[in-house]
């Protein structure tokens, strides 16, 4: 049985996931940026929190942990690479390692570049990859502490996952995310489709995420460095995937 999977939109534009096995009572919240609307969402379904699963350091993803914890104790597990700037964990993990919710197994993948220790947790039962900020729909994360080299490895880490994986990324940022991508990838007629198709969701108050694996590998420019179109519109036909790739990302870096 998969997971069931909520959606919470925290502070401005973060996500939090609650991730539910109904067969054995067990929930996880994936990255906890504020507290209140996880513990709201708990209660609304009656869930128990079993688990918190921490994707990397940064404050907008584990603000709200101290006061989740507080009233909901937890597992908390994170990456061993990261664990000297996360709060105290219970288990600590690296590439490879499993993570259970309940009766559901999971697979620990590092995907570092916007941070270093930044870890991805794929569920294949389930189909899902909580991918933070790294990953993201049309996009990927800023290069913080990476270089474009390892953050385009991580990236091609995800992209070899069976194509109908959902991305369950930490941020809504689609939106400006496609208009960015359509500098860069003008002719793509199934990034102009889905750049309508979330003008259409936004404007109705929905989420933009999760999105699967397939519609990234047809329209995020951040997993195209390889395309032809692509290269030939920055003018980048005889270049490494990498210099497209960390061209792509110094362009979206200034816009």
């Amino acid at each position: 049985m998969s997971l069931q999977i909520l959606t919470i939109p925290c502070r401005t534009d973060n996500y939090a996931y609650l991730a539910h096995d109904s067969a054995t009572g067990a929930t996880a919240v994936i990255d906890v940026p504020e507290a209140a609307p996880i513990l709201d969402a708990l209660a609304r379904h009656g869930w128990q929190l079993s688990d918190v699963l921490i994707t990397h350091h940064h404050g907008d993803h584990v603000e709200g942990l101290e006061e989740v914890l507080a009233q909901a104790p937890a597992r908390v597990i994170g990456a061993a690479a990261d664990a000297h700037r996360l709060p105290p964990l219970d288990i600590a993990v690296s590439e490879g390692d499993e993570v259970t919710i309940g009766s559901e197994t999971g697979r620990v993948i590092d995907v570092s570049g916007h941070t270093v220790g930044h870890i991805a947790f794929h569920f294949p039962d389930s189909g899902a990859v909580f991918t933070a900020d790294s990953l993201m729909a049309l996009g990927c994360g800023r290069v913080f502490e990476g270089t474009p080299a390892q953050m385009h490895a991580s990236l091609a880490k995800l992209a070899a996952l069976p194509p109908e994986t959902l991305i369950y990324s930490g941020h809504e940022y689609t939106k400006t995310n496609a208009a960015f991508a359509r500098t860069v990838d003008p002719d793509n007629p199934r990034l102009a489709a889905r750049t309508d198709e979330i003008t259409r969701t936004r404007a109705a108050g929905q989420p933009t995420v999760p999105a699967s694996l397939a519609e990234e590998l047809e329209t995020n420019p951040f997993l195209r460095a390889h395309d032809p179109a692509i290269r030939a519109h920055l003018g980048m036909t005889g270049a490494t995937d990498i210099e497209v790739f960390a061209e792509i990302r110094s362009r979206k870096d200034r816009f």
